[in-house]
């Protein structure tokens, strides 16, 4: 959910009432290509109208609405991300409380986790372990994926229960890092081995998204707040950290009226992608941020999510339009020329290559 509408919809909706229904109709039988691209696309908040897409880049073929498709009922309200793991793809339903495993090849439901305070984010350790992260509470949710249920929790320490806010997870050796957004400043490292928070990085104001790149260094975009946040405003910035040592290694400062957002990397690990209005593109030796875009943002539209291609480093960029009608994504060669666009549901928040 982009920062705009998420402070907005959170006056609405600050406490877990679980509202979705879980209405069945008929079902398809669908099939998915060896491999392609998920688009999980968030809907409107308290709408229950978050779908999901299936593009198959040999086919340039694309698949809406498959859950439902498939399952005879809704996705939910605000599909948030996905990630496949063991075979299953799982989904994260951030105001339905819910995360749903589906068989990635014909999109069904396989089991489902449910009574999660606002699910964003999934990350697995192992096949009886993975890590679920949370908005508005304190805790990173652990799961056992082969059972559908929750073994535990970990509590951030020094955040508030009421105000918490943990997002997206990577993995270098033993370790996860996280970044903690909504309010917050830090990235936080956590021992596989013990579960456990084990250090603490203050990064600046509202740490959005990360990235890990071939170096093992970790790369970490903030939007710098807004006015009258109460975690401050400033300056956005893209900083690269050193896990060994756990310190901030370079910083990049973005104007005080950006919104940097989306980072993403390619298959090698070597070139960094965001958004700030237009797409940006930095291999991560530069020792400067980019003069110019790699994409400009459309006329009429906003950019709004971005994956690169582990298969051939093509770019794919959301455009949400007006975040009331099916959005459109645009399929760019490395060199940026286009190759392909289609449309898909409200608001395509994440991606999921299979």
């Amino acid at each position: 959910m982009g920062i705009e509408r998420f402070f907005s919809a959170i006056l609405l909706c600050a406490a877990l009432t679980g509202c979705m229904k879980w209405d069945y109709s008929d079902s398809e039988d669908l099939k998915a290509s060896g491999k392609g691209l998920f688009i999980t696309c968030e809907g409107n908040f308290q709408y229950g109208n978050a779908t999901l897409s299936y593009y198959d880049p040999d086919g340039g073929k694309v698949q809406n609405e498959v859950f439902y498709r498939a399952n005879g009922m809704k996705l939910g309200d605000v599909a948030q991300s996905m990630a496949i793991f063991g075979g299953r793809g799982w989904i994260a339903v951030n105001s339905s409380h819910v995360v749903f495993a589906i068989d990635p090849d014909n999109f069904r439901e396989t089991g489902r986790i449910e009574n999660l305070p606002s699910p964003r984010y999934i990350h697995f350790i192992n096949d009886r372990k993975a890590y679920v992260t949370q908005l508005w509470d304190n805790r990173i949710f652990i799961i056992d994926p082969q059972r559908y249920e929750t073994t535990g929790h970990i509590t951030v320490p020094g955040m508030s229960a009421e105000s918490g806010s943990t997002e997206q997870m990577v993995q270098s050796g033993d370790y996860v890092y996280c970044n903690c957004w909504s309010y917050q400043r830090n990235i936080i490292k956590i021992d596989t081995r013990t579960d456990r928070v084990v250090a603490t990085l203050d990064v600046g104001v509202q740490p959005r998204s990360i990235a890990l790149d071939k170096y093992g260094k970790l790369w970490v975009l903030t939007d710098g707040g807004f006015y009258g946040n109460p975690a401050g405003h400033e300056r956005p910035s893209l900083a690269c950290i050193d896990t060994e040592r756990f310190e901030i290694e370079r910083r990049f400062r973005f104007d005080i009226d950006d919104a940097p957002a989306a980072l993403s990397i390619n298959a090698t690990a070597d070139t960094l992608y965001w958004i700030n209005r237009h797409v940006w593109r930095m291999p991560v030796e530069s020792a400067q941020l980019p003069e110019l875009p790699f994409l400009r943002e459309p006329e009429y539209g906003k950019f709004y999510s971005i994956t690169v291609s582990p298969y051939d480093n093509d770019v794919y960029v959301a455009d949400a339009i007006d975040y009331q009608q099916q959005a459109s994504i645009g399929r760019y060669s490395p060199q940026g020329e286009i190759k392909d666009v289609f449309s898909v549901g409200i608001t395509p928040g994440a991606f999921c290559w299979k």
